[in-house]
């Protein structure tokens, strides 16, 4: 029986366009370090280790390791120590600017309150990418930070990240539940649907679907953001 639900954040919850979200986060954050660096240069820096930790499936190292060992060296040598304080400097001041392009939707926050008021455990299973500053800042902008997460899934505390099926089993392992018990809810038809491998059920959430590759789609449940909340509402209890 289902009594776990992972949501993923961008595009899912929080509604905005992905792409549209990167590349206004890649041109804020280049445009810190444009004393030190050219911001094309950041930028392909930047997605490179970005590359690197995501595909990278050592055990033994957070996203975080994994990112700062690979990004480092390709930075000047004379700045490097100025970098990390560059960059919780941005996700503490500037990042959440990025607020605005964010198209303000109560509806996710209504469909966490219904899953827990349910009974359902909660996890946020985004993108572990970004450090944690900026994932708690993104669930501000959908008055989703106060919910009594089981995981949140972030660069410091994930070793593996989507579409990798070690990215689920660690999620798995963290709040001890089996793939039976759980169901991924999200927009991503490779990053999201990646979690039905491990017989977790699926659910793909259409207003800002993604298929970079043109993937046949396979999910348990498919709906918009408003589709999911009559779902959620009709749930039995956990």
């Amino acid at each position: 029986m289902i009594n776990t639900l992972l949501f993923d954040l961008d595009g899912t919850l929080l509604p905005i366009d992905t792409d549209e979200f990167i590349d206004n986060y890649l041109k804020l954050l280049a445009s810190k370090l444009d004393s030190i660096i050219e911001p094309k240069d950041f930028i392909h820096n930047l997605m490179s280790s970005t590359y690197t930790m995501i595909h990278d499936l050592n055990p033994a190292k957070t996203n975080k390791e994994v990112f700062w060992e690979d990004f480092l060296p390709r930075m000047p040598s004379d700045k490097k120590e100025d970098l990390v304080r560059i960059f919780d400097e941005f996700y503490n001041n500037d990042f959440p600017a990025l607020s605005r392009i964010v198209n303000k939707n109560p509806v996710a926050a209504k469909i966490l309150n219904s899953a827990l008021m349910k009974g359902y455990n909660l996890v946020i299973a985004t993108s572990p990418i970004f450090p944690e500053t900026a994932i708690l800042e993104r669930l501000k902008w959908i008055d989703a930070l106060d919910f009594p997460y089981k995981l949140v899934t972030t660069y410091e505390n994930m070793h593996f990240s989507k579409p990798h099926p070690e990215y689920y089993e660690e999620i798995l392992d963290k709040i001890q539940k089996r793939p039976d018990e759980c169901m991924m809810i999200g927009n991503d038809a490779e990053e999201d649907l990646a979690a039905g491998l491990l017989g977790i059920r699926t659910y793909l959430v259409t207003d800002y679907l993604l298929n970079r590759k043109n993937l046949e789609i396979k999910c348990d449940h498919c709906g918009s953001l408003n589709d999911l909340l009559d779902f959620i509402d009709k749930l039995k209890e956990a």
